[in-house]
């Protein structure tokens, strides 16, 4: 598996940990670059409403640690004196590379012009692309879908349309604007994408397993790979790919392991912030970390009732300390991959109140 580069930026694994709203904050971003294997992170995107508007949330997000680099920061927006501004508020913060945000269909984000809407007004985005291209000396990528609507596919007219602003790494995320998060990604397209343009080009969707991911990259030849909801489910997902794209058995990590992982994040969360946040954002990973382990379905209902740090940290300990010496739990049953509970819209988690309007009133 060969890395690649963004100008000067090598990215080696060529995998990345693709952005997700309240998810891929500080503190989840640094968990999942310890177990290893991944080439770069991106930040949860971030408003240039509220960041060009001194929101404190939204400044917030683009903090990170010398430890995650290369990092990127992603914006989202329509207008674009403001989305030239947050990239450049980006640069000045460190930021390794800036990321603009072409894919999120949540309405909130669409109705504004920003997100996946941009998809639907190219003449918009170029001039948003030129204008950041001027002012920022670190590279420019776009994080796009593949078109807005299922009739309206323009993935590689865009490409082609961004390589030409300057931008130089091109991310495609495998479904419309219409699809939002269902059906089944179109890695077709993606590879048309990578066939139309010279600049780096990565897919993304559905990348869950080792497998996918090796089929993929041999299917599409992109330089690269994104993984999203797929590094909460497992965070050694990076590290068992780059394992088995370079000839070793993949690795696999055990019970204790996996109970210290969690109890590392809630350490590294009530670092950061205050214990009913902290809670509720334990609640989320475990949610899907224990996708498809026995007895997962019925740990989480007991996690989801669990109102106190100890109260947490002793469930987790019962739950892991159980699989290690009975090698079941609760009803014994394992539920199947892609439960309803279990799915996370990337971007529809977005909270437009805390990042824009209250920006705005500001």
């Amino acid at each position: 598996m060969k890395s690649f580069k963004i100008r000067d930026i090598e990215i080696n694994p060529p995998l990345i940990l693709s952005p997700m709203a309240g998810v891929t904050d500080y503190t989840f971003r640094r968990l999942i670059k310890r177990r290893g294997g991944v080439g770069l992170v991106v930040s949860e995107f971030i408003s240039v409403e509220g960041l060009t508007r001194h929101n404190p949330k939204a400044k917030r997000q683009m903090r990170f640690d010398d430890e995650e680099r290369p990092f990127a920061v992603q914006i989202f927006g329509g207008e674009v004196n403001r989305m030239a501004l947050g990239a450049e508020m980006a640069q000045e913060i460190g930021a390794d590379i800036l990321d603009v945000n072409c894919g999120c269909p949540a309405p909130k984000v669409v109705k504004k012009g920003g997100g996946s809407g941009l998809l639907k007004d190219l003449p918009n985005l170029e001039i948003i692309l030129k204008e950041i291209k001027k002012a920022i000396t670190i590279p420019l990528t776009l994080k796009m879908r593949i078109g807005y609507t299922d009739a309206t596919i323009n993935a590689v007219e865009v490409a082609k349309m961004a390589e030409q602003c300057g931008v130089e790494h091109i991310q495609v995320h495998g479904r419309t604007r219409e699809q939002a998060y269902k059906g089944e990604a179109n890695w077709d397209v993606i590879k048309a994408v990578k066939e139309a343009v010279e600049i780096p080009v990565s897919g993304n969707g559905d990348v869950t397993t080792v497998k996918f991911a090796v089929d993929k990259f041999k299917e599409t030849g992109v330089d690269g790979i994104l993984i999203g909801r797929g590094a909460m489910q497992n965070p050694w997902i990076f590290r068992q790919i780059d394992d088995a794209m370079n000839g070793r058995k993949p690795y696999q990590p055990d019970l204790d392991e996996k109970k210290n992982v969690l109890f590392e994040f809630f350490e590294m969360l009530r670092e950061e912030m205050a214990e009913i946040v902290a809670l509720g954002k334990m609640k989320q990973l475990a949610g899907q970390f224990t996708k498809g382990l026995v007895g997962g379905a019925q740990f989480r209902q007991t996690l989801y009732h669990s109102h106190s740090a100890q109260e947490i940290l002793d469930n987790i300990t019962i739950y892991f300390n159980t699989l290690n010496e009975r090698k079941t739990f609760g009803d014994g049953l394992t539920e199947a991959k892609d439960d309803a509970d279990l799915v996370i819209d990337s971007c529809d988690a977005f909270d437009e109140k805390d990042s824009c309007e209250t920006a705005v009133s500001a």
